[in-house]
């Protein structure tokens, strides 16, 4: 079994593309543990690795998606009406 995934390395830069492949890489790593699985039993040790990857994938997935900063109702509001005075900065 030799799979490799390219995946986002850096969760800041991640993009919606980005994303979708990931969750397609784990969908084809699942598909090639179930595979491994069954060709060489569930107690090898490819089945195990095979696994793993599926393991570092998904926690992939929850680091990038964690990394996103989650903006509160003053940023969201700021967004769409930088002219409201409650958004407005000033510099003393």
């Amino acid at each position: 079994m030799t799979a490799i995934y390219n995946v986002a390395p850096n969760a800041f830069n991640a993009d919606k593309d980005e994303a979708t492949d990931l969750e397609k890489a784990i969908l084809s790593a699942i598909a090639e543990a179930r595979s491994t699985c069954e060709l060489n039993g569930d107690g090898s040790p490819n089945c195990a690795v095979a696994w793993d990857i599926v393991e570092e994938l998904q926690a992939e997935k929850s680091h990038q998606l964690q990394a996103k900063k989650h903006k509160n109702s003053l940023e969201s509001f700021c967004d769409l009406h930088p002219e409201a005075l409650e958004c407005l900065i000033y510099d003393i």
